[in-house]
């Protein structure tokens, strides 16, 4: 039913392709994160709360269609159906059956829920595509109330001694994570891409606390004590140096690796991820029942590798997905 191409994972009867990365007519789009959803495409189709942000990060002309989770729909004799993927606002996982054959792509996923995204919903299938970006047993996250209370305390800190607290996280997904984190701990500044993502939530009906756009060409003087959100592009560019009295933290996954944090040069490191844990990916894959995983981006060799000697069928697949792996 389906293929692995150069231009993307392809549905063969559907005549479709999943998250694609070269242009195609038409491309069924499980997220909004810049390495899942490529401009060029004739056609998008996602989740109703994704369309908005395709057109903010791809262009407000282009041809997109949202549908809902969990209302099947058919192109070309394949039944379709999006389901929650937890991973961000609006993620999916993409079910496709065809001849009583059900095959599930995931596309980035996690089973935590974070108090903002549609939490993920195990769906079965014959084949499942599951991501591996955190596939190793090293990488287990803490709870999420365990995550707010470390964010917190460091703040509490850095207010002792008139530090701002500033955050580096990718700008949709993870500000808006850390922005409902920190809401009780004092003013919040939010760099303009994140406040343009912002919006996405607001339009889908998600109330997040209220903040502040600074602009840090000229805005840095009134920022001693507060707190900042930052994108990672942000990291190493002299804008982050105008701040006074700055420390600064990053949020990824790869912080659970104490390495990671000091190869950054920072002042912290939380281990805060949109992606499954090594427990969150067993997890998904035992839970879908699959009798054969297909794994992409990520840790795609220990994974399958474990999962076939656990005994569930299991092939690496190369793709171009893996946006967190920059930081």
């Amino acid at each position: 039913m389906i293929q692995f191409t150069s231009k993307g994972i392809y549905c063969v009867p559907g005549k479709f392709y999943l998250d694609p990365w070269q242009p195609v007519d038409l491309a069924i789009i499980t997220h909004g994160h810049a390495d899942h959803a490529y401009p060029g495409m004739k056609k998008y189709l996602c989740h109703h709360f994704t369309v908005n942000i395709l057109k903010s990060r791809i262009g407000h002309d282009i041809q997109v269609e949202g549908v809902a989770y969990n209302r099947p729909f058919h192109i070309n004799g394949v039944k379709i159906s999006l389901h929650p993927a937890g991973h961000i606002i609006g993620s999916s996982q993409i079910r496709m059956e065809y001849k009583g054959k059900v095959i599930v792509f995931t596309g980035d996923y996690k089973i935590q829920d974070d108090g903002l995204s549609t939490p993920f919903e195990p769906v079965k299938c014959h084949e499942l595509i599951t991501e591996s970006t955190f596939g190793l047993p090293i990488y287990r996250w803490e709870s999420v109330a365990a995550q707010t209370q470390r964010l917190n305390e460091w703040i509490t800190h850095n207010q002792g001694f008139k530090k701002t607290s500033v955050f580096i996280g990718y700008s949709l997904g993870k500000s808006q994570r850390i922005l409902n984190a920190v809401k009780d701990m004092g003013e919040v500044y939010v760099h303009y891409s994140i406040a343009k993502l912002n919006m996405a939530y607001s339009e889908a009906g998600i109330q997040l606390p209220p903040y502040h756009i600074v602009d840090l060409r000229t805005d840095t003087k009134q920022l001693d004590g507060k707190i900042v959100l930052l994108p990672p592009a942000l990291l190493d560019t002299h804008l982050l140096q105008k701040i006074p009295h700055v420390a600064y933290a990053i949020c990824s996954g790869w912080m659970q690796i104490r390495g990671a944090r000091r190869w950054r040069s920072a002042d912290a490191g939380f281990a805060i991820s949109d992606h499954a844990d090594w427990n969150g990916l067993l997890q998904a894959v035992k839970e879908s029942g699959a009798e054969k995983v297909y794994v992409t981006h990520g840790q795609t060799a220990t994974f399958s590798k474990y999962l076939n000697e656990i005994g569930i069928e299991a092939e690496e697949v190369k793709t171009n997905y893996g946006e967190e792996i920059s930081i």
